[in-house]
């Protein structure tokens, strides 16, 4: 009589990619299916959470999920045991959960595995050590997702019919976006300060033992220097000139730079932006390429551990693997006595690693033929930063000196690189570099005398802060704790793609229709948009995780107040609901009066017969001042990336162009033409456009001086 066939174990996972991998690590006897993300979900009809019910939960198989769940179940079904090892966060945890649900499994019941790696060794390991699903996990998760159902399922539905069609409100979103406004705001309100510099040149000794290097002035009549216009820098030069000078003061040390740590998801984002150019979204998108696998020599392999983790730790055994690499490749002087350790940022979880390679032994050059252009580079990336996090540190000889006279002092500092360290393999990059190179170390002592020359002033003017870039709006989410490191990239993405922002040369700028939204929620949702009440939410669902908090009290907290603000919107908006404004300008297809309406770039003129008639037109505005080069009207436009900008009428004839709203006034001092800006108080300046002048003065507010007709 034949015996029947040994019934497989079954293996769950999100992706396909990973369910391929991890397929060649067990063998036959294992089955490994992929739920490629959620098979559960709220419906998307309706707003699926009860505030009257104590916030209970409606879940529903997701559309078009129903071939996957039939296979999973006919798997489960023939299995003779089944483990769920979705990924290790919360968003894996919770779809263990309701996978569990769809099969009919106990939560009680140890069939959850964690792959914090795919490697073969890792991924046999953890099958031997399942555990029960976390329902810890799984509350903060659900927590989330009801935070952000009830807010985004009832404000936007509010925007769209109360103001406009198309409008759109989030959680989180809102507040990036916001702050994304109020970077924008400080720029517009920014005046510039003048400053000035004295540089010059410093020598000692003579001849060809002589050395010169620049200085720059310091002090002058026994004070800090400090020259704020053309007049004083002048009367400064002067002095410097007429002293004699000697060696006051002089200090030599040694500097050490420690190695940065290993990646987390966000400075990996971070990083990435800088040195290789990548959004957020598709650094998310490699990096998971390299988690799950990657066809090399002696099977598919995963290059680097689980992605979305804010902890800089890493294991013993790779600190081991490092610290052994190290001397081999560079020699014993690049590794310190004693490991480097780093400490996490507060709050940070600590479940998972740092973002660090799988092997050690596996380098980026022996493995670059089996990889992309992108995954290699960000593999690189990932493994030189790992490598040089426990390298020693850089050394650098320092100099500070000060040269004296009786009424003006100058100083000099200067760096020397000794010792490469860490920085043979890796250096730090920033988002605005403004590192020097590296400097001269002069043989000099106190009381040498010191010749002076070449002095000259140097105009500064202070600058307003930096836009955004993806890598600094990331990093100021993470320091202000406005989300997570699953949710940084989508959430830009998000406010990327719903024209609430726009990204040009990497900087980010509000679009009108963003200003107009947040305009709205500040007013009537001020604690969606306030970031310390969006990051004492995060803070609770981290309790939540702990196991310190139940997850319903999250929500019984927090939507009495939002459900008033809901009513009160609902009363109030109403009152400022924007209507068609009627123009005077005449549909050319239908002969009707057009009528303003506001779309993704700002207003524009359409036919109110639609969709009868579809016309529409761009509104032109028209300001108060002449163009510069031609003398023809200048317009208000908007470029391809949402930034507000004025153009000659006569273009492509006439080719000026000015990011800021030029006036008809004409510098009193240079002759240029100037512009208008608004200052912090709402003070309205007109400030110089030449660009070695910078003349300004405080004027009336004299409104927009500008006109809007259609064409």
């Amino acid at each position: 009589m034949a015996s029947s066939p040994k019934r497989k174990k079954l293996i769950i996972v999100e992706s396909p990619a990973k369910a391929r991998t991890i397929s060649r690590f067990l063998g036959n006897g294992y089955v490994v299916e992929a739920s490629q993300g959620h098979v559960r979900d709220l419906p998307k009809s309706q707003l699926g959470v009860d505030p009257d019910q104590n916030f209970a939960m409606k879940y529903i198989t997701i559309r078009g999920r129903g071939d996957i769940i039939s296979s999973i179940r006919k798997e489960a079904k023939n299995a003779s045991q089944v483990f769920l090892a979705t990924d290790p966060d919360r968003e894996g945890e919770a779809i263990a959960w309701h996978l569990a649900y769809i099969l009919g499994i106990e939560p009680e019941k140890a069939n959850r595995v964690e792959f914090h790696e795919i490697t073969k060794a890792v991924v046999q390991n953890a099958m031997k050590n399942p555990r029960t699903i976390n329902t810890d996990l799984v509350d903060a998760q659900q927590a989330r997702r009801a935070l952000d159902r009830l807010v985004g399922y009832q404000i936007s539905p509010l925007l769209w019919a109360k103001i406009k069609k198309g409008l759109s409100a989030g959680r989180v979103q809102s507040v990036v976006t916001r702050m994304v406004v109020m970077r924008e705001n400080e720029i517009d309100a920014f005046i510039p300060e003048e400053y000035w510099d004295i540089h010059a040149k410093a020598s000692v000794g003579q001849g060809r033992a002589s050395e010169t290097f620049p200085v720059v002035l310091s002090n002058l009549h026994g004070k800090k220097a400090s020259i704020s216009s053309a007049q004083d820098a002048s009367a400064a030069k002067a002095t410097a000139e007429k002293g004699t000078y000697h060696v006051s003061h002089v200090r030599t040390g040694e500097k050490r730079r420690m190695p940065s740590p290993p990646f987390t998801t966000s400075s990996l984002q971070q990083e990435a932006s800088r040195k290789l150019n990548f959004s957020t979204a598709k650094t998310m998108q490699v990096v998971q390429q390299l988690y799950e696998g990657i066809d090399i020599k002696g099977g598919t392999q995963g290059l680097v551990t689980y992605i979305r983790t804010d902890s800089v730790r890493m294991s013993q055994d790779a600190i081991n693997a490092i610290r052994s690499y190290i001397p081999e490749r560079f020699g014993a002087g690049y590794i310190p006595a004693e490991p480097n350790e780093y400490k996490g940022r507060k709050n940070a979880q600590d479940a998972h690693e740092a973002i660090r390679p799988t092997d050690i032994q596996r380098t980026p050059e022996t493995v670059k033929e089996f990889l992309t252009r992108d995954q290699y580079q960000l593999y690189k990336l990932i493994y030189s930063r790992t490598i040089a996090s426990q390298m020693a540190p850089a050394v650098y000889t320092t100099l500070t000196a000060e040269f004296s006279s009786e009424h003006a002092e100058f100083r000099y500092y200067g760096e020397k690189k000794t010792f490469a360290g860490f920085t043979v393999l890796y250096e730090d990059s920033q988002d605005d570099p403004d590192a020097a190179p590296e400097s001269l170390i002069p043989n000099i002592h106190e009381g040498d005398r010191v010749t002076i020359t070449d002095v000259d002033g140097v105009q500064h003017f202070s600058q307003p802060p930096a836009r955004y870039t993806e890598a600094s709006l990331v990093r100021t989410m993470e320091e202000k704790g406005i989300g997570r490191p699953s949710t940084y990239a989508p959430t830009i993405t998000t406010i990327l793609n719903r024209g609430y922002v726009s990204r040009e040369k990497k900087r980010l700028y509000p679009t009108e229709l963003g200003r107009m939204v947040t305009t709205l929620m500040e007013e009537y949702f001020p604690d969606i948009v306030d970031i310390d009440f969006t990051a004492n939410l995060e803070e609770k669902l981290d309790e939540v995780e702990e196991g310190q908090k139940n997850w319903k009290e999250i929500l019984q907290t927090f939507y009495p107040s939002f459900e008033m603000e809901l009513t009160k919107a609902e009363q109030e908006i109403e009152k400022v609901e924007i209507k068609d404004e009627v123009s005077d300008v005449i549909c050319d297809q239908c002969g009707s009066h057009m009528v303003y309406k506001m779309g993704r770039y700002g207003r524009f003129l359409a036919c109110p017969n639609f969709p009868a008639c579809r016309n529409t037109k761009p509104i032109i505005h028209y300001i108060d001042a002449p163009c510069p080069k031609c003398g023809a009207r200048l317009l208000e436009k908007i470029s391809k990336k949402n930034r507000k900008f004025y153009g000659c009428e006569k273009y492509p004839e006439c080719d000026f162009v000015s990011w800021e709203m030029p006036v008809k006034e004409h510098c009193p001092q240079c002759g240029s033409y100037m512009v208008q800006k608004k200052g912090k108080h709402g003070d309205v300046w007109h400030l110089c456009a030449g660009t070695s002048c910078h003349y300004k003065v405080k004027i009336e507010n004299q409104g927009n001086g500008m006109d809007d007709e259609g064409i």
